[in-house]
């Protein structure tokens, strides 16, 4: 065998050096596509609350920006609650979803904002779902703005 010519050992490694290269691209600081469920930490007014992140794109991006402890949330309509990202998140892979309730934590592309549904809604273009509260949803039925922080529960 001479110095140019390409074994199957070889290619072998190259196929599993890419693949592991490529698992990694698609790391974001921990969260990995196919990995176990991210939960995060949501607080704001004495209130706290835990969701669990989708395995999505949009979902994968907003981790990504965790810890976030420069927001505030508000109210808005009658069945949510927002908060203004600091940038806006990947829309790759999105579209219509079902079985839409209160406790979806959504990512509202055309605004750049987080939604916390807190009673029924509808799904509307630009809408994704990044979560799902945990518990119940009661202190969002809190009125008023407020300091808000989003963290990963280690």
């Amino acid at each position: 065998m001479n110095a140019g010519s390409i074994t199957r050992r070889t290619i072998l490694r190259a196929g599993l050096l890419a693949t592991v290269t490529l698992g990694l691209a698609g790391t974001t600081r921990g969260y990995a596509q196919g990995s176990a469920p991210m939960k995060i930490g949501i607080s704001f007014n004495r209130q706290s609350m835990t969701a669990t992140l989708e395995d999505n794109p949009s979902a994968r991006d907003f981790a990504s920006l965790l810890p976030l402890d420069d927001l505030s949330i508000d109210n808005y309509a009658d069945n949510e609650k927002i908060s203004y990202l600091p940038r806006k998140l990947t829309q790759e892979g999105s579209g219509p979803f079902g079985d839409e309730r209160a406790g979806d934590l959504c990512y509202y592309a055309p605004w750049g904002n987080l939604a916390f549904f807190y009673a029924s809604y509808r799904w509307s273009r630009g809408l994704i779902r990044l979560g799902r509260l945990d518990g119940g949803c009661e202190p969002l039925l809190i009125r008023g703005k407020f300091p808000l922080r989003i963290a990963r529960i280690a």
